[in-house]
């Protein structure tokens, strides 16, 4: 299997694990699987704290983030607030209804890592983080070059 395909299977793969285990919080509290990963996206994202972050760092679809986010507040489990300089901007804070939700989430995120992270000693670890580090600068580095030349391109058909 070529490096490219392996890659991609592996972070689907893992991506499923993480739905798969969010699921089980879902049923618990019932909520959806969208509604688990807003009321995470909030909890592990202070600052983030927008619609608009959801949709664009959690790639999930705007009409799925908006019937969602309703949603969620229409449980009691988040409260929009209006920016107080701009009053386009709303912002979504977490209520004291999700801590169990929250709690749940942080020791589910502990336990993918521990699945993924099986079998290496602490400096493995370490060298992946770096690695994971570096490689997700490359991605940023090489999206900006990406997104100016795209850009420049559009400037110079107009």
């Amino acid at each position: 299997m070529k490096r490219n395909t392996q890659f991609l299977l592996g972070i689907n793969r893992m991506l499923k694990l993480h739905e798969t285990m969010l699921k089980s919080v879902c049923g618990k509290y019932g909520l959806t699987v969208v509604e688990t990963e807003i009321v995470s996206f909030l909890w592990n994202n202070p600052g983030k704290d927008t619609a608009t972050d959801i949709v664009e760092l959690r790639m999930l679809s705007k009409g799925c983030v908006s019937k969602a986010v309703e949603s969620l507040i229409r449980k009691g489990c988040l409260i929009r607030t209006q920016d107080s300089s701009d009053r386009r901007i709303q912002h979504l804070q977490l209520t004291e209804k999700t801590a169990s939700v929250t709690g749940e989430i942080d020791r589910l995120q502990e336990e993918l890592w521990e699945i993924l992270l099986s079998g290496f000693d602490s400096g493995e670890v370490s060298l992946f983080e770096q690695f994971m580090d570096r490689m997700f600068d490359n991605i940023r580095d090489a999206s900006e070059l990406t997104s100016s030349v795209s850009v420049q391109n559009t400037s110079l058909q107009l």
